[in-house]
C-alpha cells in the first residue's frame, strides 16, 4: 500500500501540469480543438488527404488493410477485437486503442513508442503483422504508383517531390486531430452546466475521485496530465499482481513498455489510456481480456488499489464513465483515386 500511495502522490503532483487558463486539478473540459505541431499545421487541404490515406487499403501489402480497419471512426475509433486482424488473417498482440481524442496523447501505443501522431502513423503500414509493406520506401513508391493522389499531395504541401513519407505521416496525423469528442455530459458538468449529469454520475464522479482514480486517469482526457509530446504518462500495471484478476485475464504475460525499450524499469509500464468513450470501445486491457464496463471497474479498482467494490460503487462509476462519452463528428468515406491497371498488390 506504501507503494500505491507514493505512485498516487506522484500521480497528482503532476496533474498541476496543464495549459495556462485550463481548470487545473482532475476535473478538466476537452479542448474543442486539438493541438497541432508547429511543423504540421492543420489545414483543410491536409485534412482532406489525410482522410483519404487513412481509408485507403492500398497502404497495406494486401490491399486489404487500411488504418481504418482497426480504428473504426464510424463507430469507437477500435474494432472491437480483442486483439487486432492484420494482412494474411494475422492477430496483434495488444487491443486497437481508440484513435478518437489520440491527439490529445502525448505518446502513442499502449507502450509509448510513438511521441506523435505523425510517428504513430509510420508504424503500422511496415509492420509484418498489421499491413505489411516492405518498408516505408515500399508504402510511399506504392503511393506514387496511384496518379491521382498527386493532385492532393501537391494541395496540401506545394510542387514538387511531396509524396514522401513524412507527408503521407503529416497528412494522416492532420485528419486524426479532427476526430475529437468535445461537449460529452461531463464537459457541460465542469463548465457549470450542473443538470448535464445525474445524480448517480454525480455519485460516480465522487467515488471515481475518492478511491483514487484520478491518481492517474486526470486531466482532460483522462489518461494524465497534460506532458510535451514524448513525455508520456506511464504507470506500473498491474500494481497488484496478488489481485485474482491478473491470472484470471492473463494480465502480466505482456511486459508492456520494457517490449519496446527492454529497460527493466519499464517492465509493465503502461501508458495511462484515456476513459473517453468507453461505452464504444470493449473490450478493454492491453489484451482485450474483459469483455464489460462494469467488470473493468473491478479489474482496475483490485489491480490498482488493491479494493474489492461493491455493485453499488460499481454502477455509480460506470455510470459516470458513460458520462464522458461526447458527440463524434459526422464522418463520411471519402472517394479515393482510382488504381491503375499496372498496380498489383499481393
Amino acid at each position: 500500500m506504501k507503494r500505491m500511495l507514493m505512485l498516487a502522490t506522484a500521480c497528482l503532483a503532476t496533474a498541476t501540469v496543464v495549459a495556462a487558463g485550463e481548470q487545473a486539478g482532475p476535473w478538466e473540459a476537452l479542448p474543442t480543438v486539438a493541438p497541432a505541431p508547429a511543423d504540421n499545421p492543420t489545414t483543410p487541404e491536409k485534412v482532406t488527404l489525410g482522410k483519404m490515406l487513412y481509408f485507403d487499403p492500398r497502404m497495406s501489402s494486401t490491399g486489404t488493410v487500411s488504418c481504418f480497419s482497426c480504428h473504426n471512426v464510424m463507430e469507437g475509433g477500435d474494432d472491437h477485437r480483442p486483439t487486432s486482424i492484420g494482412v494474411h488473417g494475422q492477430k496483434g498482440g495488444r487491443n486497437a486503442p481508440t484513435v478518437w481524442n489520440a491527439a490529445f496523447l502525448s505518446a502513442q501505443f499502449w507502450d509509448g513508442r510513438a511521441p506523435t501522431l505523425e510517428e504513430q502513423a509510420k508504424g503500422p503500414p511496415a509492420n509484418p503483422i498489421e499491413m505489411g509493406m516492405k518498408d516505408l520506401s515500399a508504402v510511399v513508391q506504392r503511393i506514387r504508383s496511384i496518379p491521382g493522389y498527386r493532385p492532393y499531395f501537391e494541395a496540401a504541401f506545394g510542387k514538387g517531390d511531396v509524396i514522401t513519407m513524412e507527408n503521407i505521416a503529416r497528412a494522416i496525423a492532420a485528419y486524426e486531430r479532427t476526430l475529437i469528442t468535445p461537449d460529452s455530459p461531463y464537459d457541460r458538468y465542469v463548465k457549470g452546466d450542473k443538470s448535464a449529469l445525474t445524480a448517480q454520475q454525480v455519485r460516480g464522479m465522487k467515488t471515481f475521485e475518492s478511491i483514487g482514480c484520478t491518481a492517474c486517469h486526470q486531466g482532460a482526457l483522462f489518461s494524465g496530465p497534460r506532458l510535451p509530446a514524448g513525455q508520456g504518462f506511464f504507470v506500473k500495471f498491474p500494481t497488484f499482481p496478488d489481485s485474482p484478476y491478473v491470472s484470471k485475464y492473463n494480465l502480466m504475460q505482456d511486459k508492456g513498455r520494457f517490449e519496446a525499450t527492454k529497460a527493466a524499469g519499464d517492465e509493465h509500464m503502461w501508458r495511462v489510456p484515456t476513459l473517453r468513450n468507453l461505452t464504444y470501445t470493449a473490450p478493454y486491457m492491453h489484451n482485450g481480456a474483459v469483455k464489460t464496463l462494469p467488470e473493468a471497474v473491478r479489474v482496475m479498482a483490485s489491480t490498482q488499489l488493491n479494493r474489492s467494490l461493491s455493485d453499488a460503487e460499481v454502477n455509480d462509476i460506470v455510470a459516470f464513465l458513460e458520462s464522458l462519452t461526447g458527440p463524434f463528428p459526422e464522418q463520411s468515406m471519402p472517394r479515393l483515386p482510382p488504381t491503375p491497371g499496372e498496380l498489383l498488390v499481393e
